[in-house]
């Protein structure tokens, strides 16, 4: 009798154990609004095969994932169907989320619409306090709408979207510091995939699962902050809805663009060379938790003052405590910026990503090849390198397809992007052979070709290709604690 009261009891206390266990292990709550793509338009087994249904399956029983999408809805409140309307919309206020999706913005961009677009900034800022002031103080992110690839002028049109709807969205994350997932390049070269221009099918809706997916389960910082880490001399302005400080070191510009939060490890990515241009992949490094950094070098063609000033630059930013390797990117001249710096550096580069570069400077600005010299630039080169005679000219040796040895020893990976049809930084005197010789001396590099290109555009209007290869760069594991 004894030993069976001391089993019953024993049961007892194992299902209480258990059960607290439970409780301890709650799901994670995810609540998406939006309009017809957020809803599943025109995917058979929306309840599976949306973008949130399929958010579902990647994130496992720990989560879960609401849909409350409504089709043709508006953020903007003077829409012909603004989404704060819908019986949904309160539903997914009172569903007590941990995190929150809000998905709208494309119907915005409806020529019946577009007179009030310049309220979707205030608009987006009421409905973003109206769940960060739910008692369950959920993480809100901002989508910005996919692209269109509709051509009526009165539907949902691109250029709106991308002129005026996007624009007024990263203004409103911005000054409610929340996080924005830029969704507008992930399907812009997969138009296949978009049926009736507007609506992704399976497939496509599978792309943005796995993009939201990478911001569920992305291991983060929080607290980290380095804006007071910098020279107390600064400004603050805006970067694609990102937080930029502007100091001077040494009498040169600089930037740090800090994320909304760090990512584990605190990396960052150096842009060398023409700040904001084609900013895809800077953005979406951003959106991962990365700082974007940038010191004005211009114009000393990665001469010796250009190296101290960049390790000064470094130092700086080491102390303030980013990351003791970064990545680095280069476009066109930047690629001599990037290199002559990681061959004096080696262990402090993870990577880098060059876009048609110049890699030989007796290519361009001097001339000494199939190109016309720079006039401007070419003197500014003598100047930097202290060049008076024509045999100092051909002797010079101070260009990174001189130095792959260097370059070599770091063993961080390269990407370039070469366009084939480059008249400016020729392949054939700068990528082509640069990549042979790093190649030939054991280096790892990986040149993508562009055919049919010229020197611009340069990156891709979707980055993804070169995020990846950074992302894999950058010895940070991304999704996880390491």
């Amino acid at each position: 009798m004894i030993k069976k009261r001391i089993r019953f009891c024993y049961c007892i206390l194992l299902t209480v154990m258990l059960l607290a266990a439970m409780e301890t292990e709650a799901v994670v709550k995810i609540t998406c609004i939006g309009a017809s793509i957020t809803e599943g338009a025109f995917i058979e087994d929306k309840t599976h095969f949306s973008f949130p249904g399929q958010l579902q399956t990647f994130l496992g029983d720990a989560y879960e994932v609401s849909n409350y999408g409504v089709g043709g809805t508006t953020m903007i409140k003077k829409g012909n169907s603004p989404y704060w309307n819908t019986k949904q919309y309160q539903q997914a206020l009172d569903s007590d989320p941990d995190i929150v999706f809000i998905d709208l913005g494309g119907n915005d961009a409806k020529l019946i619409n577009r007179p009030y677009l310049n309220e979707i900034n205030t608009d987006c800022q009421e409905m973003i306090e109206a769940f960060q002031q739910l008692p369950s103080h959920p993480r809100v992110i901002v989508m910005l709408p996919i692209v269109s690839f509709v051509k009526d002028t009165t539907g949902i049109w691109d250029p709106a979207i991308s002129s005026q709807v996007i624009p007024g969205l990263r203004q409103a994350a911005l000054e409610k510091d929340v996080e924005v997932l830029d969704m507008h390049p992930l399907l812009i070269n997969h138009e296949e995939l978009m049926p009736d221009k507007i609506h992704p099918n399976k497939e496509g809706s599978a792309i943005m699962a796995k993009r939201l997916f990478e911001a569920v389960v992305q291991s983060r910082d929080e607290k980290f902050d380095i804006l007071p880490k910098l020279p107390e001399t600064k400004t603050l302005s805006s970067f694609a809805g990102y937080q930029c400080a502007d100091f001077t070191l040494s009498g040169r510009q600089c930037k740090v663009v800090q994320p909304k939060w760090s990512a584990k490890g605190h990396p960052w990515i150096w842009r060398t060379r023409f700040w904001g241009h084609e900013p895809q992949t800077d953005i979406a490094l951003l959106e991962r938790g990365f700082h974007l950094v940038y010191i004005d070098a211009a114009e000393l063609f990665g001469n010796d003052e250009c190296i101290q000033l960049y390790n000064d630059f470094y130092k700086l930013l080491k102390k303030a405590g980013l990351s003791k390797k970064c990545l680095m990117e280069g476009m066109s001249r930047g690629g001599v910026y990037v290199l002559n710096w990681a061959a004096e550096n080696p262990k402090k580069v993870s990577g880098v990503y060059i876009d048609n570069p110049l890699l030989d400077m007796k290519s361009w600005p001097c001339g000494l090849g199939n190109r016309e010299p720079g006039p401007v630039e070419f003197e500014a080169f003598k100047n930097d390198y202290n060049i008076t005679t024509e045999e100092q000219l051909q002797a010079f040796n101070n260009s990174p397809i001189n130095k792959v040895d260097e370059i070599v020893k770091g063993g961080y990976p390269i990407l370039i992007l070469c366009a084939d049809e480059d008249k400016a930084a020729l392949p054939e005197e700068n990528t082509l052979p640069f990549e042979k010789k790093v190649k030939a001396a054991g280096g790892k590099v990986t040149v993508i070709h562009k055919p049919g290109f010229g020197h611009h555009p340069h990156s891709f209007p979707n980055p993804e290709p070169i995020v990846r290869f950074l992302l894999e760069a950058s010895e940070y594991n991304f999704l996880t604690d390491n």
